[in-house]
């Protein structure tokens, strides 16, 4: 596993202000802007810390799935369940969550990331989620969260 060198932590920073500032949609486009801010990087470097950021591929670009670098995974899920298209449940532990094309990851990332004990896990494909809950209870526990949360980022 490569060593960390002295400017990692400022890398990552200046990533994450990248990712923030423009549209990013290929790691050799973030390896020249890096370059270009005097960070020494090749594409397997970049490549390395965009995972190490959570950084996804989301409709073409790079985003960081979590709002500002916060770490929270319950403010991730405030800001993507505003963009939720539905909640439908499918039995007593299955949630299916429908999503603009290119955002279920996202969206399944988020969830996992928030860490609900009713949560067992999460799938994600395209623009549909499936969320696996402890039982009937657990799934409306969750449906409650991202309803609330959804309204809560409409009213930010």
């Amino acid at each position: 596993m490569p060593v960390k060198d002295d400017r990692w932590a400022e890398r990552l920073a200046a990533i994450r202000d990248l990712l923030g500032s423009r549209s990013v949609r290929r790691q050799e486009d973030l390896s020249m802007a890096l370059r270009s801010q005097g960070f020494s990087v090749t594409q397997s470097s970049v490549s390395r810390d965009l995972a190490e950021l959570g950084a996804i591929k989301v409709e073409g670009r790079y985003v960081l799935p979590i709002a500002a670098g916060t770490g929270s995974g319950v403010s991730e899920v405030a800001e993507v369940a505003a963009a939720l298209r539905g909640i439908r449940p499918a039995g007593p532990n299955l949630l299916v969550l429908l999503t603009p094309p290119g955002r279920a990851q996202w969206v399944g990332l988020a969830i996992d990331r928030a860490a609900y004990a009713e949560v067992v896990g999460t799938i994600a494909g395209d623009d549909t989620v499936f969320v696996a809950t402890s039982g009937r209870r657990g799934q409306e526990r969750v449906v409650a969260r991202l309803n609330l949360a959804a309204r809560e980022a409409g009213n930010a």
